[in-house]
């Protein structure tokens, strides 16, 4: 795999607009596989949609035509197209930046880059942007210049408020109204805890849902060695400390921290993965769309 197609965050940055780097973090990821992923067949029943000329006879429901008299057919997610959420959150603490890029600018990279390969694959993709409420939606659509109405509306987002990922998933819960796939981004900083049952909501509802929990290197390595200053960027007290003495209890208590939210994913069959916004773009979408295939 040539090294250009995996680009670093920093090189990333520097392409012209947000359609490009969508685009290069695709290839990068696709370059990466033997074949080219798809959402693949299914054999769940997602709809009824009435009878015409050409639809297999076999199909037929044929309790609701002797209910409603008339032929309907059901249709099975093989034959419909997928459809997407993409819900960021844009709350104040996804705009921390340590050496790289912000955490919200990497998120929108994953989200652009998912949006761009679903429409590719000739699927739905719409974006819900959120942070105390509900900032932008976009709905899903399969049109002719979709495309660039998710990567405006994504490039307009900025980090600003609290986060209230239940409206969120209230919000995405009333306007999903059949099965979807669920991606959520999101550092989960704020209640990540609480996060879990309201995933396992969406669950419960047959949506596919996956998680990017996105975490800058500092908050995960906590690199800092003088003396620091530390402030909630959601509010909370400020904190005087020097990160040698605290380090070792901090990524404990970060490790049992992230041991938790990745456990209950697992048990709650949520798609999971933690994100290190140094890590190459590319990268992060290949591996997730080689757990996808498997």
């Amino acid at each position: 795999m040539p090294a250009s197609a995996l680009l670093e965050p920093a090189q990333v940055a520097q392409l012209a607009d947000l359609k490009l780097r969508a685009r290069t973090i695709v290839e990068g990821a696709l370059s990466g596989m033997h074949r080219s992923p798809h959402h693949g067949a299914a054999i769940e029943f997602a709809e009824h949609k009435e009878y015409s000329p050409g639809d297999e006879i076999r199909h037929i429901d044929w309790k609701a035509y002797g209910k409603f008299d008339k032929y309907y057919v059901k249709r099975y997610e093989e034959e419909t197209e997928l459809r997407a959420y993409l819900v960021l959150d844009c709350s104040a603490s996804m705009g921390y930046a340590g050496a790289g890029v912000s955490k919200l600018t990497y998120a929108t990279w994953l989200a652009a880059a998912l949006a761009w390969l679903l429409v590719r694959q000739q699927d739905q993709a719409g974006v819900v942007a959120f942070a105390d409420s509900v900032r932008a939606f976009v709905p899903p659509r399969a049109r002719a210049g979709h495309l660039v109405e998710l990567l405006a509306t994504l490039e307009r987002v900025e980090a600003a408020g609290t986060t209230d990922l239940s409206r969120a998933i209230d919000y995405v819960s009333d306007v999903a109204r059949r099965r979807s796939l669920v991606v959520i981004l999101s550092d989960l900083l704020d209640g990540g805890e609480r996060a879990l049952p309201l995933l396992r909501g969406l669950r419960a509802r047959h949506h596919d849902v996956v998680l990017f929990q996105v975490l800058d290197g500092d908050e995960l390595r906590l690199p800092f060695e003088a003396e620091a200053r530390f402030q909630g960027l959601e509010g909370g007290e400020e904190l005087v400390a020097d990160p040698q003495a605290i380090r070792v209890g901090y990524l404990a208590a970060l490790q049992r921290f992230l041991d938790g939210i990745g456990q209950g994913c697992r048990e709650g069959e949520i798609g999971y993965q933690l994100v290190d916004t140094s890590r190459r773009p590319a990268q992060v979408l290949l591996d997730f769309l080689r757990a996808r295939q498997r």
